[in-house]
């Protein structure tokens, strides 16, 4: 599976959260309002969606309706996975150490991080 480029991403978040097969003008709609394309540029990043394999197309009508082929968390499961390997070499706490030392991780983060922890542990 392939990375998604970022503005072809967010496209996608739209169809995926969409949770049935969605028109163009639905994902335009979708679009945070500063962030808007052209009819033409969504229908080119839609179609090379489709060509890599992450959608389908199907017509309805004079509509084309597009369905993810790939779950969303397939695919983040794989990002996140790639992003630990390439940057922090597998490394969960470089990662973890990477968000505490920017500051990001605020004490509601730690607390949900512990959690997590805490459940992975009593489940093996």
């Amino acid at each position: 599976m392939k990375k998604i480029p970022d503005s072809e991403l967010e496209l996608m978040m739209i169809i995926w959260h969409s949770k049935a097969p969605i028109t163009r003008m639905e994902i335009e709609e979708g679009l945070p309002d500063d962030r808007k394309l052209s009819a033409t540029a969504i229908l080119s990043f839609l179609t090379r969606l489709q060509e890599r394999g992450f959608l389908e197309i199907k017509k309805q009508g004079k509509l084309n309706m597009y369905t993810p082929v790939i779950k969303e968390n397939d695919y983040m499961k794989k990002e996140s996975k790639s992003i630990l390997q390439k940057m922090y070499h597998n490394s969960i706490k470089s990662f973890v150490t990477a968000l505490y030392d920017g500051d990001n991780l605020s004490e509601n983060d730690i607390k949900e991080l512990q959690n997590f922890i805490d459940e992975k542990r009593s489940a093996k």
